[in-house]
């Protein structure tokens, strides 16, 4: 890992310790009853990551608001808002069902193209999600629900996206941007969907291989995974989570079981052996791997981002577990 730290520096050395060396880049992030403290490592201080399926974590809180501003109901159908799905088996879904993992969709669309894509990503470092949301509603119209519940699907949340995004009369991005990222001062975050859209503080990821990949962009995908953000974004978006004031924070509550766990909209509910409950999303993309979780018995939250593909999860969770003490 660089040395170049910006930020905590015991924060720092307590994440190298705890996540280990082999990061293009690292950003971590505590909020607790002593304030925020971040660190960076190998990156500038402003440096933004993807955050993968964190993004899911956000749909989660737009659902809740929707639901709270009466644009939808829990059981609103995807093809009342999205009628080009009208006839399509996923136009029967419900908004709660995509949230919760519960609709019957696949992880991905299943398709020749689709599997080529992840073919040739893997070989090369490609972005696997490019599709417009013209090309997913094309892929979904043919998609079965044949999934158990309880299979984690990145095409439900980019459909529950999309949805919420048609409720609103906007875009998916300009959506999470009025109603999230706004209002918790996340001014540095956002949704690029092409190159171009990407600025010096874009970092770009490696595979577990140490291959430098390509970003992750599209604008179907951006439900599920396609927000970019710094340190001070995610720590921003933990502390509102923490104490509350996050908008549409009823999505952290769990609804039913999942995987061993709870789930509320997005966001999942474990218990950790010393009996505290934690509410997290994580998330992975072929560069980057990231956790956002809270703690509320302890008042405590933690971010890691790493611009490495390795999950960071079971050292964000010793975080989690040991901070709120410090």
């Amino acid at each position: 890992m660089p040395e170049q730290v910006s930020g905590d520096a015991g924060l720092a050395a307590r994440a190298r310790a705890v996540l280990g060396e082999d990061h293009r880049a690292l950003a971590v992030a505590v909020v607790g009853p002593g304030g925020t403290r971040t660190a960076v490592i190998g990156a500038p201080a402003g440096a933004r990551f993807e955050t993968g399926s964190i993004s899911k974590g956000v749909t989660g809180l737009l659902l809740a608001q929707a639901l709270e501003r009466g644009e939808v109901r829990e059981t609103t159908r995807v093809a009342e808002l999205v009628p080009e799905l009208a006839g399509a088996p996923v136009g029967e879904v419900e908004l709660r069902q995509l949230a919760t993992h519960t609709s019957g969709l696949p992880v991905q669309p299943v398709t020749a193209g689709q599997l080529g894509r992840n073919l040739w990503a893997t070989a090369s470092g490609a972005n696997p999600y490019p599709a417009s949301e013209a090309e997913r509603l094309a892929t979904l119209r043919g998609t079965p629900l044949s999934q158990p519940p309880g299979t984690y699907s990145n095409l439900g949340f980019e459909v529950l996206g999309l949805a919420l995004a048609r409720a609103a009369g906007t875009s998916y991005p300009e959506l999470a941007r009025e109603r999230v990222l706004e209002p918790l001062g996340m001014d540095a975050a956002g949704y690029p969907t092409s190159p171009d859209e990407l600025g010096a503080l874009d970092l770009r990821g490696e595979s577990g291989s140490g291959r430098v990949v390509q970003p992750w962009l599209g604008q179907a995908m951006a439900p599920a995974g396609g927000l970019r953000a710094d340190v001070g974004d995610m720590a921003r978006l933990a502390g509102a989570l923490l104490d509350g004031s996050a908008p549409g924070v009823d999505a952290l509550e769990p609804r039913q079981a999942f995987r061993g766990h709870q789930i509320g909209w997005a966001w999942i509910t474990s218990e950790a052996a010393d009996g505290s409950r934690h509410v997290w999303h994580d998330g992975g993309t072929g560069g980057f791997s990231s956790w956002l979780g809270v703690d509320r018995d302890r008042g405590t939250a933690v971010v890691v981002l790493s611009a490495t593909a390795d999950p960071v999860d079971e050292g964000a969770e010793e975080l989690l577990r040991t901070e709120g003490s410090r």
